[in-house]
């Protein structure tokens, strides 16, 4: 596990903007697993730059995302389709039959985590965009998720939903489940690039860092990897001895 430390949240971005920007030049029909929520924000920003600045295209790229709310619709502002598109998809050229997002309804959770994993098993993903959870979680997989496991439906634990109420009116807007990528699919990538920045993550970067795998902290998997990049800055590392 590389750690790259950054100064504070631009730096980091622009950091793990440019692996990602390099690995589309390097490959324009790149693989990418892609997550939501405030992290990942800057770095679809500087993607956009690039786009803009035709130092990459998205033409042939294809993206799996992470994982998706449970009982809303995909034009619901607080959805992760809608987070995408207005953060990244509808600022380049990428086909829509090159994104791919999970969806389940209420009605059909089974067969819409097995139709998001038998997608998964068709492809390799070559980098995996990460950010992580207080309690650790990495996509949606929350404490104690085995390892094995492949895309599947959560029940989102009480913390996780108080860390998403910002993006809600209130707490009883936020869903209490999700359709999540599993920890094996994660783990299936090429590369792992995490991005963790600003206090609230310090707690989850001092566990990270401490080398202990295992469940109760589903991102210390990582440990695992044979290829993983975190890209931090010092807020984050304010709890690591020095």
């Amino acid at each position: 596990m590389e750690i790259i430390k950054c100064k504070d949240y631009k730096e980091a971005s622009k950091v793990a903007g440019d692996i990602l920007s390099h690995a589309i030049q390097e490959k324009p029909d790149i693989v990418l697993g892609l997550a939501t929520g405030s992290s990942p924000i800057g770095i679809y920003q500087n993607l956009i730059e690039d786009y803009e600045n035709k130092k990459i295209s998205f033409e042939n790229v294809k993206t799996y995302n992470l994982d998706e709310y449970v009982g809303i619709n995909r034009d619901c502002p607080q959805s992760y389709y809608s987070f995408m598109n207005d953060h990244l998809f509808h600022h380049v050229n990428i086909k829509k039959e090159n994104v791919h997002i999970p969806y389940a309804t209420p009605k059909a959770l089974e067969e819409s985590c097995q139709k998001y994993s038998d997608e998964l098993d068709k492809t390799v993903v070559d980098i995996q965009l990460l950010g992580i959870g207080a309690n650790g979680h990495i996509g949606f997989n929350e404490p104690k998720t085995p390892f094995e496991q492949k895309t599947f439906i959560v029940e989102l634990t009480d913390k996780t939903r108080q860390d998403n109420k910002r993006f809600f009116n209130s707490i009883d807007e936020v869903p209490t489940k999700a359709i999540t990528m599993g920890i094996a699919e994660i783990m299936k990538a090429k590369k792992i690039v995490l991005i963790a920045t600003g206090k609230n993550k310090a707690e989850a970067m001092k566990r990270l860092i401490s080398k202990e795998v295992t469940t109760d902290f589903p991102a210390s998997v990582l440990h695992l990897h044979q290829d993983v990049v975190v890209v931090t800055d010092e807020e984050a590392l304010s709890l690591v001895s020095q």
